[in-house]
């Protein structure tokens, strides 16, 4: 089958077409014939070297993909060959084949087509076990996305304002931040214009907001602080302006404020499989209905790797940005 491999850590030109036997899935496993794969910032600093796979995943890069099952382990009862799904891996995704355990793995709906499928499992995934399992996010508080037009970014926006939460977001152009008004958020923030943390209190009365949805991490520690409500929580998920941060725990104490921040690749399968269970339940619903919409910047060729991880480093992107397989 062919892949995208990563033989040395570097910019986009380091990824390179190649061949590797196709995988074989074990007794809770199945083997997907992928029809796309999805970007992730996590793609980007694995081929930099920045983010080495977990021990026992796929050497190459991709952390989700859609498709359909080829063949299933002989502990699975819940998929057959042919069923249409998208998947969770830790790895391994930039191939025209995957495998992945059956815990991270759910059936597409019947308005989402293969392709659109790819676009799914990560943000999914990420969005409910940190904004509404961490951060606890509830019908009527305030939920503050940073990156709003991001894949991880317009996936929170939909999901909570379907929620009964209102939604505030950061993008970096005027055009992102109509965008992001544009599927639910009630604010959308240029924060290149304009100080998100005096916009923030400004729209809230000075209350501040429940839930930060966080990739930024850096100086913007503090300043999330600043913007949260009382009992807020924030959620980090990425550290795109520095993993170290300087705080006044003061400001904490007072307001009882909780910090924390997770990673998801390196979870284990019975924690995703939790999480997938909550999917069932909660968002696969919405995306029947069109209350959470598929949104995708552009699909790339396996092939044109290096130009979707162009594509993505621009940070120009609104959505997800795909790989698709063809024949």
């Amino acid at each position: 089958m062919k892949i995208i491999d990563v033989p040395v850590p570097g910019g986009p030109e380091t990824l390179v077409l190649s061949e590797r036997p196709i995988p074989q899935p074990k007794a809770e496993e199945v083997l997907i014939r992928v029809a796309a794969a999805g970007l992730n910032r996590a793609d980007i600093l694995q081929r930099r070297g920045n983010y080495p796979p977990p021990p026992g995943a796929p050497s190459y890069p991709g952390l989700e993909v859609s498709g359909t099952i080829e063949a299933a382990g002989e502990a699975v009862t819940e998929f057959k060959r042919g069923d249409r799904v998208c998947a969770l891996l830790q790895g391994g995704g930039y191939a025209q084949f995957a495998v992945a355990p059956v815990g991270q793995v759910l059936p597409l709906p019947d308005n989402v087509d293969l392709i659109q499928g790819a676009a799914l499992a990560e943000t999914c995934f990420t969005v409910w076990s940190n904004v509404f399992m961490f951060g606890q996010l509830r019908s009527g508080e305030t939920l503050l996305v940073h990156g709003g037009t991001s894949g991880i970014g317009v996936t929170a926006i939909q999901l909570a304002k379907s929620w009964g939460a209102r939604v505030i977001a950061t993008a970096g152009t005027d055009e992102k931040c109509r965008f992001c008004e544009s599927i639910g958020a009630s604010l959308a923030i240029n924060y290149r214009n304009e100080e998100f943390v005096a916009a923030t209190l400004k729209a809230t009365q000075g209350r501040g907001v429940d839930v930060i949805l966080d990739m930024v991490a850096g100086d913007y520690t503090a300043r999330n602080i600043e913007a949260l409500a009382e009992a807020g929580r924030l959620v980090v998920i990425a550290t795109q302006g520095g993993a170290t941060s300087t705080i006044d725990w003061l400001k904490i104490m007072r307001k009882r404020a909780v910090l924390t921040g997770s990673a998801l690749r390196p979870r284990p399968t019975a924690f995703k499989a939790q999480v997938k269970q909550a999917l069932l339940e909660h968002v696969w619903p919405r995306v029947r209905s069109g209350a959470l919409r598929i949104i995708i910047d552009r699909t790339f060729a396996l092939s044109d790797a290096a130009q979707a991880h162009r594509r993505m480093e621009s940070s120009e992107h609104i959505g997800k940005i795909l790989l698709t397989m063809g024949e």
